[in-house]
């Protein structure tokens, strides 16, 4: 039974979760360097069940003990793998109270661990409801402050959209995986690339393709100057380790 922890100063903190869970990794590569930049931690159950049969039961009154032993988990277990390169976690907006204090057990595991707070990217989903833009704002600041790398994963298929990032800059940009779907055939969704990849190169924002699954979606992505990519060419996730990578 997994646990969060009561020094982050909320009571919610020590409510015990009904259910355990694990991660799979995902490579990020950097298509132009052929090497391997990341990996995503991907919740799963202990037995390989799919991030859904996870999520679906966080709720209003588990949100913050879940979020909480989310990031303890990954790191930890990223560091018995031995990962050293960058470790992505989804973290929960609506789980973090106030920044400072939601923090505290994410810096505990990495010191606890030895994993480099510099190499722990936190990623905001867009497609989960933003109630509060300037609370999400002053989190992303918090965080960048910090060391850590801030993202806004499934960039386009979400609630906010352009007005979310008009609130804030994150490090990095995931374009979500429909608009890289057969992007080398289909001419508006190039058209829509183009246009996102030229705001994030504007503001400086790193853009990452996800979702990638054929080589000619990857060349697409590389003409657009866009290095860093994730997807099932490369490699699907590897349950509880990291798993090898195809460039080919």
């Amino acid at each position: 039974m997994a646990t969060a922890f009561p020094q982050d100063g909320c009571k919610q903190c020590a409510t015990p979760l009904s259910f355990e869970f694990t991660f799979a990794f995902q490579p990020i590569v950097d298509f132009k360097t052929q090497s391997i930049w990341g990996y995503e931690a991907l919740v799963r159950g202990i037995n390989q069940e799919s991030a859904w049969s996870i999520l679906s039961q966080v709720n209003d009154d588990n949100r913050y003990a879940f979020d909480q032993a989310c990031r303890v988990k990954a790191i930890t277990l990223a560091a018995e793998l031995g990962l050293d390169r960058i470790l992505s976690i989804n973290f929960l907006p609506n789980a973090v109270y106030e920044p400072a204090h939601c923090i505290r057990s994410t810096l505990k595991a990495a010191r606890d661990v030895g994993f480099p707070i510099e190499n722990i990217m936190f990623e905001i989903t867009e497609s989960e409801l933003v109630h509060d833009a300037e609370h999400l704002t002053n989190i992303f600041n918090y965080y960048q402050q910090q060391g850590f790398i801030t993202a806004l994963d499934d960039f386009g298929a979400g609630h906010a959209g352009l007005n979310l990032l008009s609130k804030f800059i994150p490090n990095l940009m995931k374009i979500d995986m429909q608009l890289i779907r057969d992007i080398d055939s289909n001419p508006t969704k190039q058209v829509i690339a183009r246009g996102l990849t030229g705001i994030c190169r504007e503001l400086g924002i790193t853009v990452l393709a996800e979702g990638i699954e054929t080589a000619a979606e990857a060349e697409f992505y590389q003409q657009l100057g866009v290095d860093l990519m994730q997807g099932y060419h490369f490699a699907r996730p590897g349950f509880e380790c990291l798993p090898e990578v195809n460039f080919d």
